[in-house]
């Protein structure tokens, strides 16, 4: 069961669904540390981005924050924790991007995160339009469904050749738990748009919402893997095929994960117990050789290191 309003959330790969974590306000201290880190947004074509909202998340303290990005599409995180992070970016008219990144308060040097932004398909809009499809994001994002709700049917009335703004009606349904009419309406972007990344996926979450889970896979297995650049989400959608034992599947979205992002936790140990449940134990062996590149101190480095004699005894 895909939860509201908690990390498994981000788990399960969604792109627009859902708040990752509670306002800075609830956890005002359990993110800070001594760390910095600091990047730029763009667009595709390299221009910057300015008002892109940055959601921040600590892994290990379950706390965040949200900061925006400055007409130079520059952001900056200062004094907090090291550990494993979740950023999520978000701006009206652009396909959210979701990154995991790794911090030490060691370093001297805050490192910079560059993010690209793609312009969301099917939504030509004016300037009036662009503010409400805004209004209706900042209420949906404030757990204000209805207001929400009403903003985006109003709009896409009007303007129902912006059949993308079904997706988002279709987020407002699957956030009430109205798995059928979420599912109804992410059909319509499937409809105008057979690849349309977000709606494929968000189809499939709501099947396995309602235990459907050959349905879901149904549509999991419609989305083209070299369309998908967000190694968050390629890491969630390999969770769902490991945990429902398409091990084969799961193995090339953390593959992929991993290439995209060489230092991503979740999606090396992940790609690793793939590696071993299929039997391939020198590539398990590298992998979670490589995990303790990365992290060799925690709870789970230990169960790696495990791993990793256990692995040589199989060699």
């Amino acid at each position: 069961m895909i939860k509201k309003g908690h990390l498994f959330i981000w788990e399960l790969g969604l792109f627009f669904l859902l708040i990752l974590f509670a306002a800075s306000a609830a956890f005002p201290q359990a993110y800070a540390g001594r760390a910095r880190i600091r990047g730029v947004v763009t667009d595709e074509q390299g221009q910057p981005l300015a008002d892109v909202r940055v959601k921040l998340y600590h892994v290990s303290s379950d706390s965040g924050f949200e900061t925006k990005t400055n007409a130079k599409g520059e952001w900056s995180a200062n004094m907090i924790r090291g550990g494993t992070w979740y950023i999520d970016f978000n701006k009206t008219g652009y396909e959210p991007k979701k990154i995991s990144t790794q911090v030490s308060e060691g370093q001297l040097k805050a490192p910079v995160i560059e993010t690209k932004m793609k312009k969301l398909e099917g939504l030509v809009l004016s300037k009036d339009l662009l503010d409400e499809l805004e209004k209706g994001n900042a209420l949906f994002d404030k757990g204000d469904i209805d207001a929400a709700l009403a903003i985006y049917q109003d709009m896409i009335n009007k303007f129902p050749d912006a059949y993308v703004i079904n997706y988002s009606i279709g987020n407002c349904y699957f956030k009430k738990e109205n798995y059928d009419q979420a599912i109804s309406y992410y059909q319509k972007v499937i409809d105008k748009n057979p690849q349309f990344v977000p709606a494929l996926i968000a189809l499939g979450n709501a099947y396995i919402n309602k235990n459907d889970v050959d349905k879901a896979m149904e549509w999991y297995s419609k989305l083209d893997i070299a369309k998908i650049d967000d190694p968050v989400v390629l890491y969630n959608i390999g969770t769902i095929y490991f945990n429902h034992s398409r091990h084969d599947q799961a193995l090339k979205y953390y593959q992929k994960a991993v290439e995209l992002q060489p230092d991503f936790l979740d999606a090396i140990y992940q790609l690793g117990l793939t590696q071993l449940t299929l039997g391939n134990y020198k590539e398990a062996l590298t992998t979670f050789q490589n995990y303790l590149k990365y992290d060799a101190e925690s709870e789970r480095a230990v169960q790696v290191k495990n791993f990793i004699e256990f692995l040589k005894t199989k060699i």
